[in-house]
């Protein structure tokens, strides 16, 4: 029995249309996490560019030996899964007291919000399967500014192996004008 109440009510919840929504939050649901797509192309091209660099850095650590080793890379495969990041299905009421649910990505401050605060949430519709993700909310109870912070491709692959790749791109570029001139 108590399943199928559930049932009923998830049936009645709507998805938000609209860019802007105004509601009252009912109830944070608990998160999960859910992986962030790695675009093969961007990644090949920044690993490519960051090898040509590595192994520049390879070379002039073999000319002095007393260097040390290079640290653990990480595999194309771990770079390829891409990061993870925390998804929280968020329960909304509008003014004529209808259910709606959105994804909020990523992480917000435990105090943000409570159930009972009225928000304007801005979203940007995601896959027909899914409910639309916030990308901030104003919290007209408190008057706060929100947006959750989440992962990205960039922090993904991490300083270091972007300042390579750069490095390397630099380096790639420099050859190919030389070649060019001469």
């Amino acid at each position: 029995m108590v399943t199928m109440d559930s049932d009923l009510e998830y049936k009645r919840i709507a998805r938000p249309t609209q860019r802007i929504f105004t509601g009252r939050v009912v109830r944070l649901m608990d998160g999960y996490t859910r992986e962030l797509k790695v675009g093969q192309p961007v990644l090949v091209a920044v690993v490519t560019a960051a090898s040509v660099m590595g192994l520049l850095l390879l070379a002039i650590r073999s000319l002095l030996s007393s260097a040390a080793g290079g640290g653990g890379r990480r595999s194309w495969k771990e770079l390829r899964k891409g990061p993870e990041f925390l998804v929280t299905p968020l329960r909304l009421r509008d003014r004529d007291n209808r259910l709606f649910e959105v994804e909020l990505h990523g992480h917000l401050a435990q105090s943000a919000l409570h159930p009972a605060d009225w928000v304007q949430i801005t979203l940007k519709p995601q896959d027909p399967d899914l409910p639309p993700r916030v990308e901030q909310i104003v919290n007209l109870t408190t008057g706060q500014l929100l947006r959750p912070r989440h992962a990205t491709l960039w922090s993904h692959l991490g300083p270091p192996l972007l300042l390579q790749a750069i490095l390397g791109a630099l380096i790639v570029l420099a050859v190919v004008v030389l070649l060019v001139l001469v």
